[in-house]
Order: C-alpha cells, then structure tokens, then sequence
C-alpha cells in the first residue's frame, strides 16, 4: 500500500474514532442505572455503518474510541478494553452478518434484506456488546451483580435502536448523498418536516404534557412516517425518523410524552422499543413502494421501447412524429425521418442463425445511437426496419446523417458485413399527416433498394 492511500486511510480512520468518542459522550449524559449504560447509543450505527462502507480493516479506529470513552467514563483501563472488546466485535459481527447475508450496503433495497438487518445488527450482535461490556464491569468489581439484567437489557436495547435509527441514516445518504429535489418537492418536504415538528413537539413537549402523559398519542406521528416512504423513499424517510428521534429523546428525558415514567431510563428504553419496531415498519414500506414504483417505471419502459435494440419502439415514434407535427405548427421549422431496412436480414439468419441476425440487427442500433442528438428519436420500426426523427432539420441535411450512417456501416468491420437502404422525407413537404410522411419515406426507401447499389442514392 502506498504511503498516500495510508495516510488517507489513517485520516479516515481518526475521523471515526472522534466521532466515536464525541457521539458517545453525548449519549452517556443520558445514563442513569450505571455511568456505562445508556438507554441511547448512537455509536453502534456509526460503527456498523463505517465498517459496512470502507471495510472490516477499519477496527481499530472502533476498539481505540471504545477503549477512550470507557476509560474517561468508569472502571479501569483493564475492563475499558473489554468493553471495547465487546463493541468491536458487535460491529464486526454485524458487518459480517449483514455483508454475508443481507446485501451489505444494500440492504435497505427489498423487505427481507431489511427485516434481516434488523435480526442481525439489531439483535444478535448487540447481545454481544451487552454481554462483553457487564459482564467485565461486574468482574472488574463496577457494577453490581444484582443489576446484572437491567444493565444488560439497558446496554441491548441502547445497541439495538442506535444500529437500527442511525445504520440506515448514514448508510443510504452516503450512497446517495445529493437529492435531486424538485421544486414541488421542496415545497413538499418542508410542509412535511414542518408539521413532524409541531407534531412531535405537541406531543413531546410541555405544553399538553397533562393532557396526554397517560395516551398513546404516538400514533399521531406515523402519519408522517408514511408519508416520507411514500412520497419520498428510504432515505428521506430514515431522515424524519432520526429527527423524530431526537425530539422524542429529548422530550421523554426531560419527563414529557406517553413513555413517561418515574424512571428516565424506562421512559427512554420504552421510547427506544417503539423507535426500533417504526425504524422497521417504515423501512420495509418505503421499499415496497420503491419496488413498485420500480416496476412501473420498467413496464411503462417495456410499453414504449423495442426489448432487443433498446429503441423506441412504434408506438413511441408515432407518438413523437405527432409532437413534431405539433411542434412545427408553433415554430414552422421542419423536421425530417430517415426509415432504414436492413439488407439481406433473411440470408444472414440462414448463414448464421438467428441469433447471427438478431446481433445484426442491435448494430444497426449502436450506430443510430451514434449519429444521434439528444433531441433525436431513433426508433425501430418493425421487423429489418428502423426510424430516426431529426427535429427541426430540413431534408439536405437529413441525407448528409443518412450518408454518415450507411458509410458508418459499411465500414463496421463485424461478421457479418452488413449494410442498409435510407429512404428520407421531410415535414411538411412530403406529408402533413403521420401516414402520409412514413409513406413518404418508405417509397424513398424501397426506390433505393430497388437500385441496389453499394451507397444509397437519394432523391
């Protein structure tokens, strides 16, 4: 390894580590039953998420930041490296399950992968932290036998919902860290966190406390929930939930919400239940709704494109003629269509087989493609025949494309050697209907076929 990547990857690897220590630090204000267990640990997620993005190599920045935060919290320098022991090996063990058996960093793309996330980083591998850090705190003489359990379920459930708000979090907004928003959708989603805040802080917060401190008024932010998985998608939706979290946090700490109780560490443990089940609900319907969009957007694809070349297919070039049409009586520029027919299709199947033809016929496609603007639509039109529309370009230069297309293929060097007749006709000059300019342009088409000469000639 060269000395720059090492140097990159040992920056990389101090930025975890601080933000380790800093995100635990934080996180340790809110621990009452031991100095070292805190109902909310955000540095699992962060630990399982740096060694899901840049790999298990990345250890040692968990185990040092571990090993730093214990060792200024409580105990000794012997039971600080067990727990960090223990909170290094959860994310290891994390990484490994979710890599081995959940897609990786993909894992929030389907339902099962998702739900298995959660049984893996969630879970199983908390359960270890939990166990290595009390279980050294109580041989190390720190923490009473007798609070065995509750330290225990405390660190587990703190592990648990910081692997499940905070892993999804960082994981699906570094794979796609710039939104492509639209206008409308900014509108939409500052409506959205706009009214999640007022929500949240109604039912948070101190001003209806009495009112609803013994309801389950919770259920009036799954709405919002929802809405970002529908409208929006996993990422936007992780990002609602995490600050719906914050706010709930916040509010149950200081005594307000329906998870209130007298003790601050059942209040926030009861909150963290309720998170790690709606981390998961939203989750998996944010993804069936991107699935199904998905296959929407593909079967709406499949209606307008030729499943071999890739083209548009005749549908969508008689869609866009009639665009063209339309687009001439507003600018009065014409607009030309070049219709190809491949030569000799039948001879090349029966010297070399269908797929021989079918292989011919996508290199008639590359090279549309590649004579192709952005504005043009090149299409087939069925069969060993093939469209191009070029707006606004009048007939002359029509033919010059049509020229550079058939030399093109005629110096295609590929078995077999291939070549096509061009027929072009311009709008409005050969046609004023869809009909009549394809006619057009077939008997164009078929005059230079009937030729039979090695470069098309045109009228």
């Amino acid at each position: 390894m060269t000395r720059p990547r090492v140097s990159k990857n040992l920056l990389i690897g101090i930025a975890i580590c601080a933000v380790y220590i800093v995100a635990a630090k934080l996180s340790l204000r809110l621990a009452s039953v031991h100095p070292s267990a805190t109902p909310v640990w955000p540095p699992t997620g962060i630990a399982i998420a740096s060694l899901l993005v840049l790999g298990s190599r990345f250890w040692p920045a968990i185990l040092i930041g571990a090993f730093l935060v214990n060792a200024t919290t409580a105990g000794s320098p012997l039971t600080s490296l067990g727990i960090a022991t223990g909170n290094t090996l959860e994310a290891f063990l994390a990484a490994y399950l979710v890599n081995r058996f959940a897609n990786g960093r993909r894992a929030f793309e389907r339902t099962w992968d998702i739900l298995r996330f959660g049984l893996y980083a969630g879970i199983l591998s908390t359960a270890v932290a939990a166990t290595f850090g009390v279980t050294t705190l109580g041989l190390g003489g720190f923490a009473d036998w007798n609070q065995y359990w509750i330290i225990w379920r405390t660190w587990w459930l703190g592990d648990g919902a910081g692997a499940l708000v905070f892993t999804p979090l960082l994981l699906l907004w570094i794979a796609n860290p710039r939104p492509k928003w639209t206008e409308r959708q900014m509108i939409e989603l500052t409506v959205l966190l706009g009214m999640l805040l007022v929500t949240a802080g109604i039912v948070y917060g101190p001003l209806f406390h009495a009112q609803m401190r013994n309801d389950p008024w919770t259920f009036l932010c799954t709405p919002f929930f929802v809405w970002a998985a529908f409208r929006f998608g996993q990422r936007e939706s992780s990002a609602v939930i995490f600050i719906f979290c914050c706010i709930a946090a916040v509010g149950t700490n200081m005594g307000y919400g329906p998870f209130a109780r007298p003790s601050p560490n059942d209040s926030l443990l009861l909150l963290q239940c309720f998170l790690g089940v709606k981390v998961v609900m939203t989750l998996v319907f944010a993804a069936e709704v991107s699935e199904r969009r998905r296959q929407e957007e593909h079967t709406q694809l499949l209606s307008v494109t030729d499943p071999l070349t890739g083209l548009a297919n005749y549908r969508l070039l008689l869609d866009r003629i009639d665009l063209e049409i339309k687009r001439y009586g507003r600018t009065g520029r014409p607009f030309s269509i070049l219709l190809l027919d491949l030569d000799g299709l039948k001879k090349i199947n029966d010297a070399y087989g269908h797929l021989g033809g079918s292989r011919a016929l996508c290199r008639v496609a590359e090279v549309l493609r590649l004579h192709c603007r952005e504005v043009d639509t090149p299409a087939r039109y069925g069969g060993d025949e093939f469209a191009l529309i070029l707006p606004e370009t009048p007939i002359e230069q029509a033919r010059q494309v049509a020229e550079r297309i058939s030399q093109r293929l005629g110096n295609d060097p590929e078995t077999p050697r291939i070549s096509a007749s061009v027929g072009v006709a311009e709008y409005p000059h050969d046609g004023y209907t869809v009909e009549h300019i394809l006619r057009a342009a077939d008997e164009a088409l078929y005059s230079q076929k009937h030729q039979r000469l090695a470069s098309p000639v045109f009228r």
